[in-house]
């Protein structure tokens, strides 16, 4: 079952009720993680820019959509080569900022996977 993200503000996320202080990622099961951020800042030196390597840990077979929220400032981008992975694999990539990401998350149908950036 999908979780309901409640709310955001710069440095958290509430989902189910439960207030979260750190960037998170949501499985097609509904099982929410911290983000490996440390896979994306090895490459570019910042967790802004989405690595192939973290694109391959986010990943799931079987998703068909992926919300990523980047931010409260909208700071967040793909790399081209994790772009590029996402589209090999079928996956539709959704950007938005972190508030108006979780309105898309909440409304969203199907196979989705959810990545939030909860600071800038």
């Amino acid at each position: 079952m999908k979780p309901r993200i409640d709310d955001t503000e710069f440095g958290s996320i509430t989902i189910d009720g439960d207030r979260i202080e750190h960037d998170v990622l949501i499985r097609l099961g509904g099982t929410v993680e911290k983000r490996k951020k440390k896979l994306s800042r090895a490459v570019y030196g910042t967790s802004h820019t989405v690595s192939q390597a973290e694109a391959e840990f986010v990943y799931e077979k079987g998703a068909e959509r992926l919300i990523i929220g980047t931010g409260q400032d909208d700071m967040v981008r793909l790399s081209g080569e994790a772009a590029d992975y996402f589209a090999k694999k079928g996956v539709a990539v959704d950007l938005a900022s972190t508030p108006e990401a979780i309105v898309r998350w909440n409304k969203a149908h199907g196979a989705v996977v959810g990545l939030f950036h909860v600071t800038c």
